[in-house]
């Protein structure tokens, strides 16, 4: 079993930056991939960005290519994602999630680890 709590999420004004963190507990950090989703109301969950339990290898959705970053700290149990140059389409609750490959965190979802959401809002 794997407990995930994000943080980090608020409200920014396009353009602007926010990271956001997610805490794993409760098995080996590094032998899970780690991803963000998010969903905004009225659409379904989507695929943010993943990264491989050893960190060498991540994945982005073509919409925030060059704009986020994700990574993760072993040391310390977390996964952030750095938002930049945030639009009013970025707002959405994101979702921390944990699987056991990047593959499977993408296109298994039912076989994730989840985390409870964190809200960002971006506003024009």
């Amino acid at each position: 079993q794997v407990q995930l709590v994000e943080s980090g999420g608020g409200l920014v004004q396009a353009g602007g930056s926010l990271r956001l963190s997610c805490v794993a507990s409760g098995r080996t950090f590094s032998a899970y991939a780690m991803g963000w989703f998010r969903q905004a109301p009225g659409k379904e969950r989507e695929f943010v960005a993943a990264i491989s339990g050893s960190g060498g290898s991540t994945y982005y959705a073509d919409s925030v290519k060059g704009r986020f970053t994700i990574s993760r700290d072993s040391a310390k149990n977390t996964m952030y994602l750095q938002m930049s140059s945030l639009k009013p389409e970025d707002t959405a609750v994101y979702y921390c999630a944990a699987g056991t490959s990047t593959l499977v965190l993408r296109l298994r979802r039912s076989e994730n680890y989840w985390g409870q959401g964190t809200q960002v809002t971006v506003s024009s």
